[in-house]
């Protein structure tokens, strides 16, 4: 029988491998604040993107926290050794092809299982994105799931997951509430941020 309730947050891993990525978050000089929160179903989004190491840190996090999250990666990537690689990484099989776009196959994988974290980049690149893409609101609001915000501060090395907004239905309210949590975490890059969190900071 397991130690967790059912609210627990899916997991994997084990002692050896959550101790390694707190071992190297340590060596780097960073740590895990405000771990993530006990729900069984969310979309994890982080930010803000301007290196390759808002990644790194984030994934050893969620490694040192056991989390067992997913990304979605088109199908045609899951060929011989290569996909037997992805799936134990997390990533599942997107068809770009298929009627139902990315969102629906998402919502799908979703509703099929009892407990899912997916991750999903808003920014979709480290270069100051123009704007945020909007299709992890979609998915959390058609899933009827939380989003959870991770955040990478370098200033005070920290990974937090900050924030947990439940989908109102009301993308722009929303949104704005995400981009202000943003627009407060210390990138790496500040040069690099994507347009609408540079507009929040120049407007304070």
């Amino acid at each position: 029988m397991s130690s967790h309730h059912d609210s627990d947050y899916p997991r994997r891993g084990n002692a050896f491998s959550r101790s390694l990525a707190r071992g190297f978050l340590r060596l780097a000089g960073w740590r895990v604040t405000n771990p993530m929160p006990e729900v069984p179903k969310a979309v994890i989004i982080g930010g803000p993107h301007t290196s390759n190491w808002d990644g790194i840190f984030t994934l050893a996090a969620m490694m040192q926290l056991g989390l067992d999250a997913h990304v979605m990666i088109k199908d045609s990537a899951f060929k011989g050794v290569l996909g037997s690689l992805l799936r134990w990484m997390g990533a599942l099989p997107i068809d770009r092809n298929k009627a139902a776009g990315v969102v629906d196959q998402t919502v799908e994988q979703f509703n099929s299982r009892d407990k899912l974290v997916m991750v999903v980049a808003p920014e979709g690149t480290r270069g100051g994105a123009t704007q945020w893409k909007t299709g992890f609101y979609r998915i959390a609001e058609k899933a009827g799931v939380p989003i959870v915000l991770a955040t990478a501060d370098y200033r005070k090395k920290e990974i937090t997951f900050a924030r947990v907004i439940e989908p109102c239905g009301d993308v722009e309210k929303d949104m704005a509430e995400i981009l202000e949590c943003y627009a407060r975490v210390h990138p790496r890059h500040p040069d690099r941020l994507s347009a609408p969190l540079k507009a929040i900071r120049e407007r304070r």
